[in-house]
C-alpha cells in the first residue's frame, strides 16, 4: 500500500509548495516541497502504468495551460523527468494520456476562468478538478469491466486499476486538506520559531 502514501505525499507537498510559493513567498520551503514532490510522483511513475499516465498527463496539461511558471514547478517537473529518464518509464496508452491530459488542461484553464468564476456550480467543478477525476473513474471502471469482459479491450487504450482512482482521491483530499489549513499551521510555526529564537537570544544575553 505504498501507492496510497505517496500519491497522498505527493499532494501534500505540491499544495506546500504552491502555497509558500504564493501566500508566504518562502522560497525556500518552497522549493523544499517541490523536489520532495517531484521524487514522490517520480517514484510513482516508474513503478505504476496509472500513476505515469496521470501525472505526465497533468505535467502536459499544466505547461500547456502556461501554469510552469515559478522556480518550484520547475524543479518539480526537472526532477520527475529526471526519475523517468535514468529509472525508465512503464508503457502507458496513448489515447488514455491525450484524454487525460486534456481533462488536466480544461482543469487548469477553466479555474483562471472569468467565466467560470461568475458562475458557482461550474467554478467548483474546475476549482476542485473535477474534469480529471471524472475521466480517471471512467477509465477505473471501464478497466474493472475488462477483468470481467476481456474482450473490451482495444489497442492504444490503457484502462486503470479501480484503486488508482481511490489513490488519485487520496492525492486530491491531501492536496485541498493543506489547502485549507496551510496559513494557520504555518502561523503556528512561525510563530514558535520566533517564540524559540526569542528564548535563545535570552539565555545568551
Amino acid at each position: 500500500m505504498l501507492e496510497i502514501l505517496f500519491y497522498s505525499l505527493s499532494g501534500l507537498f505540491m499544495k506546500v509548495s504552491d502555497d509558500a510559493h504564493d501566500q508566504k513567498h518562502n522560497t525556500v520551503l518552497g522549493i523544499v516541497a517541490a523536489v520532495i514532490c517531484g521524487v514522490t510522483i517520480g517514484y510513482l511513475a516508474v513503478t505504476s502504468a496509472d500513476a505515469a499516465c496521470i501525472f505526465l498527463a497533468i505535467l502536459i496539461g499544466t505547461v500547456a495551460a502556461w501554469k510552469v511558471d515559478c522556480l518550484n514547478h520547475i524543479l518539480s517537473l526537472l526532477i520527475f523527468v529526471g526519475i523517468i529518464i535514468v529509472l525508465g518509464f512503464p508503457t502507458i496508452g496513448i489515447v488514455t494520456l491525450a484524454v487525460c491530459t486534456v481533462a488536466a488542461f480544461l482543469d487548469e484553464i477553466g479555474n483562471d476562468s472569468k467565466w467560470a468564476a461568475e458562475r458557482r456550480y461550474v467554478k467548483e467543478f474546475f476549482q476542485y478538478r473535477f474534469a480529471l477525476k471524472i475521466v480517471i473513474l471512467i477509465f477505473a471502471v471501464l478497466g474493472m469491466l475488462t477483468t470481467i469482459y476481456p474482450e473490451l479491450q482495444i489497442a492504444g487504450i490503457q484502462f486503470f486499476t479501480p484503486l488508482t482512482f481511490v489513490y488519485f482521491l487520496a492525492f486530491e483530499v491531501s492536496y485541498e486538506l493543506v489547502g485549507l489549513k496551510f496559513n494557520a499551521i504555518y502561523d503556528r510555526a512561525e510563530n514558535l520559531l520566533g517564540v524559540i529564537r526569542g528564548v535563545d537570544r535570552s539565555a545568551n544575553d
